[in-house]
């Protein structure tokens, strides 16, 4: 009873062993994006090519993974910290960023170098640049390699380059701007910034329907203001006999009416007359339709669409422009302009469902093969306990003796 109380306390532990050894598989599997090992890397570098072992161990080791978040935080910092200066002007600053660089970009190259070794470049199904995040990375990593390289030509055929990158030879100061594209670098670290990326990428044809909407709604509103607010917005109140703007101080001039229930000049000495520019330095009025549009377009966003209302109220009075703008506001504003938060939302939820179920399916992947190696182990423990007491029972007879009896043999065992 003890040495089955025993066995069976050895299987329990293997078997939180092999568990164990599951989730480690499954967080590395995460860890890599849930890429697979091929069978061969660049041709010619099996799994299990030393070089190559050694390659994996450190892409799916996970410090390594958190380092190379920390460097691409650092290399936001030194992008924000860069002080650009008028004619390729530099100071000990940004001398020391741009030198700094170089120790970035070769981190990033040898992470690269060490993905493409582990898991292949292109040549399989699920290969380093089959990875779009992966291409990203590869991008930014050729184009600064592209970029050291032309200024190492340059410093060798004796052409003065200085650090901030304009020289006599080719221009690679338009190639450094690229390297604003490292902090995307980030979205392929961190898989929820994945899934918010994804949903907008998702969201494109939506949202251009939807632009679309808003297109047809501004035409729609912009015809309807250019037919009742055309040249109302050119008058206001002026000094008598000049064409100075009468104004109160601190306030800005706004349209007035000569007759109906607009505004009337309260200044003494002022007389309300046409030829003003218009308001917001003439640029918001209905006269034609391209600028109806903007009109329109600027309300729409609420940015300052009240002021329009009360201009437009100056120019014909009060009555009902109203009707429009409250109008243009809750269609355009509050409905249509809120269909893309709930597009982004809808997009969000599906990939949101769509991570989970690919943790699901991981998570069932585990279980499943977590069963099948505890049932290989226990048919291998029972397999072996037959094996042993089969010996055991060998060990146990004596072979007979010349000339002796069987009962002879078992008086011998006794």
């Amino acid at each position: 009873m003890e040495a089955n109380a025993v066995g069976a306390a050895s299987i329990i532990m293997d078997s939180e062993t092999l568990r164990r050894k599951q989730k480690e598989k499954l967080k590395k599997l995460q860890a890599t994006g849930g890429n697979p090992r091929p069978a061969r890397s660049l041709c010619c570098l099996t799994l299990t090519n030393p070089f190559r072992k050694a390659c994996i161990s450190i892409v799916e080791w996970k410090p390594f993974e958190i380092i190379i978040l920390l460097t691409i935080f650092a290399n936001c910092v030194a992008l924000a910290v860069f002080l650009p200066m008028p004619e390729d002007d530099t100071n000990s600053t940004n001398s020391s960023l741009e030198k700094v660089e170089y120790i970035f970009l070769i981190v990033f190259t040898i992470e690269a170098s060490l993905k493409i070794v582990a898991y292949g470049f292109l040549f399989h199904p699920d290969a380093y640049l089959r990875n779009c995040w992966n291409i990203l990375d590869f991008v930014i990593v050729f184009v600064g390699l592209f970029t050291v390289a032309l200024e190492t030509i340059n410093r060798i055929e004796g052409i003065e380059t200085p650090v901030g990158g304009k020289g006599a030879g080719f221009d690679v100061k338009a190639l450094r701007a690229f390297r604003v594209l490292r902090p995307l670098r980030l979205v392929s670290g961190v898989p929820s910034l994945q899934v918010v990326l994804n949903s907008i990428i998702k969201a494109m044809v939506p949202l251009l329907h939807i632009a679309l909407l808003v297109l047809f709604m501004i035409i729609i509103y912009a015809i309807i203001g250019l037919e009742l607010f055309k040249c109302k917005m050119h008058k206001t109140c002026y000094y008598s006999g000049t064409r100075i703007v009468a104004s109160v101080e601190n306030e800005k001039p706004a349209p007035c009416a000569l007759g109906g229930h607009g505004r009337e000049c309260s200044i003494n000495g002022t007389e309300c007359k046409g030829g003003w520019v218009g308001p917001n330095n003439g640029i918001t009025h209905f006269d034609n339709f391209g600028f109806a549009m903007l009109t329109v377009y600027q309300c729409i966003t609420m940015e300052g669409w009240t002021d329009v209302l009360y201009w437009v109220n100056d120019a014909i009075g009060n009555e009902w422009p109203w009707i429009y703008f409250v109008s243009l506001i809750l269609l355009g504003s509050f409905f249509v302009l809120n269909l893309v938060l709930g597009v982004l939302s809808g997009e969000f939820t599906k990939e949101r469902e769509k991570a989970k179920s690919r943790g699901a399916f991981q998570k069932l992947r585990e279980r499943q093969q977590l069963e099948e190696d505890l049932k290989g182990y226990l048919d291998w423990i029972t397999h072996a306990e037959v094996m042993e007491n089969d010996q055991e029972h060998r060990e146990g007879l004596l072979p007979l003796e010349e000339g002796g009896s069987d009962t002879e043999s078992l008086y011998e065992i006794e």
